[in-house]
């Protein structure tokens, strides 16, 4: 069979055998991880940012490839999860642009679109990197290319193209070192390949005749299951009154001050140095923590909230006296969402490792706020570029806060004031959480070696900053291993945030090891109610 065109019901065609066959093949391509972590999902991302642009390009009723591949850029744009995702989606739109106007496309044609859907990937990443997905874009285009001036037989040139790519694939172990130790190759680099592969079958064989066969379901229901979940924690308030304030001082026993204040409440956080230190805390008696802080310093920027009016006002529609700014971020769990929420964020979007939330889920946060102003907290590195791609299409200003874990949106929240400008807060929030060290213990899924380390399947592991550290059989050493690492210096604050495996029991009696391990540390636990990680922990 030879193809010496291809007009927009081909283009539809082949899209729906691409996403038939990454939805198969999505599971593989998560496990493609560096660190054998439990939540590897750059298959799932793509498959669910291609499966919205080929959504998106089925109801175009013309056969005209430019407004079929313009659909199907305009899907994957707004349906964009991970960087995977949003590359992916950027492949697409370059891919668009350049079939713009046309009924069909011939070999010289798709030859232009891919080079300039590689043009646009590489432009879409601030610092591009060799031997990941844009690596092999590059190489496609280049393959189409010169095979383009050679053949005029689509099927003939787009074979010959994926086995350069599969070749390509395979050597990016050579180009990135990290790959090579971890003995895999790049996870969107493959799951580019499959796209190519997806559409080979769908020209050759009876794939060209399926529908979309939707994989989708189990997302979904996973969402819903989250969803599901949340629970209102208006009527289940221990405490009123958010209670926030700086003090101004001279030698302020940061130490002293958070043994004073802890039994006035929970969700204490006493941040900065002995000069001036923030204090948050939630408490049926503010005056009397202000008193407290008084004893060490002037005050400053004062502000008591009460959580119950606050929970009263979130289920009516958000709404902040006096201020055009909003706050969304993104987080997992029923206690970091509590938290969240009680530090100024208007709209908590469920999402994390493992469910990325799409570009589109955090425009339609963004745009549904009353609010002229949003700052965006993407609290994880695979949700920054889908953050970043919805501010641009969002129809009012937005500040992306390039937080890569909660523990740094938290410290970023610290900086927040509602009554200050767009500006002024991305300016002291981007300066706020940087110096705060991220710790995670999860569970091993693979055997793996990385970082010098030998690690076992179900063996307990700690990362630092995204760094495999540590790892071993039992939960609390692994835990007081990390923290002895991150650490250094004595008078940190170490936060620990349990997730959903951890019961509180279990949690309170690691706690209390750590306190007699580390004396000169302070300790402060809360519920995160994650999934996945067994602990988050935040260094200041």
């Amino acid at each position: 069979m030879k193809i010496y065109s291809f007009d927009g019901e081909d283009l539809k065609m082949m899209l729906v055998g691409s996403v038939n066959l990454l939805a198969k093949s999505k599971a593989e391509i998560d496990a493609l991880n560096v660190f054998p972590v439990p939540d590897g999902d750059t298959g799932t991302n793509m498959y669910l940012t291609l499966l919205a642009g080929v959504k998106e390009a089925r109801q175009v009723e013309g056969a005209a490839i430019g407004e079929v591949a313009e659909a199907a850029a305009r899907g994957c744009l707004y349906g964009a999860r991970g960087n995977s995702g949003v590359i992916l989606s950027q492949i697409l739109k370059g891919f668009a642009d350049a079939l713009s106007g046309q009924a069909c496309a011939g070999a010289e044609d798709v030859a232009r679109a891919f080079r300039m859907a590689s043009d646009a990937a590489f432009q879409a990443v601030a610092d591009p990197v060799e031997g990941t997905i844009l690596t092999v874009c590059r190489e496609i285009a280049a393959a189409f290319e010169n095979l383009a001036q050679r053949y005029s037989d689509l099927v003939r040139i787009t074979v010959h193209a994926y086995k350069q790519a599969q070749a390509v694939l395979d050597r990016t172990p050579e180009q990135l070192p990290v790959l090579k130790q971890s003995g895999v190759v790049d996870a969107g680099g493959q799951g580019l390949v499959t796209i190519l592969h997806g559409i080979i079958r769908a020209l050759k064989d009876a794939a060209a005749q399926q529908d979309i066969e939707l994989f989708d379901l189990a997302a979904s229901q996973q969402k819903e299951f989250v969803e599901t979940r949340a629970k209102d924690y208006a009527a289940e308030l221990k405490y009123t009154y958010c209670t926030e304030f700086i003090i101004l001082g001279n030698q302020i026993p940061m130490g002293i001050l958070r043994e004073e204040l802890a039994p006035y409440g929970d969700c204490l956080l006493v941040v900065g140095d002995n000069s001036a230190a923030k204090v948050h805390i939630h408490s049926n008696h503010p005056g009397l923590v202000m008193e407290c802080g008084l004893k060490y310093g002037a005050l400053q920027n004062v502000k008591i909230s009460n959580m119950e009016e606050q929970g009263q006002e979130m289920r009516s529609g958000p709404k902040k006296n006096g201020s055009e700014l909003g706050v969304v971020a993104v987080a997992m769990g029923e206690g970091l969402n509590t938290i969240l929420q009680s530090m100024g964020v208007d709209t908590v979007i469920s999402g994390g490792q493992t469910m990325n939330p799409s570009s589109e889920d955090i425009l339609e946060a963004v745009n549904n706020l009353p609010f002229g102003n949003i700052i965006v907290l993407p609290n994880n590195k695979n949700i920054i570029m889908a953050a970043e791609q919805a501010a641009k299409m969002a129809d009012k200003p937005v500040a992306v806060i390039p937080t890569e874990s909660i523990p740094q949106g938290i410290a970023a929240l610290l900086s927040l004031n509602p009554m200050e400008g767009l500006e002024e807060n991305e300016e002291k929030m981007n300066s706020s959480y940087q110096d705060v060290v991220t710790g995670e213990i999860t569970r091993a899924v693979r055997d793996s070696q990385a970082e010098g380390l030998e690690v076992k399947e179900g063996q307990f592991i700690g990362l630092a900053d995204g760094r495999l550290s540590v790892c071993g059989s039992e939960l609390a050493p692994v835990t007081g291993e990390l923290i002895g690492l991150m650490a250094e210096e004595e008078g940190s604050l170490v936060t620990l945030f349990f997730g959903a495996d951890v019961s509180s029991g279990k949690a309170d009696g690691i706690l209390e090891a750590l306190e007699e391990q580390y004396p000169d540390i302070d300790f402060e636990l809360y519920y995160g109610g994650q999934p996945l990680y067994h602990f988050l922990i935040s260094v200041d």
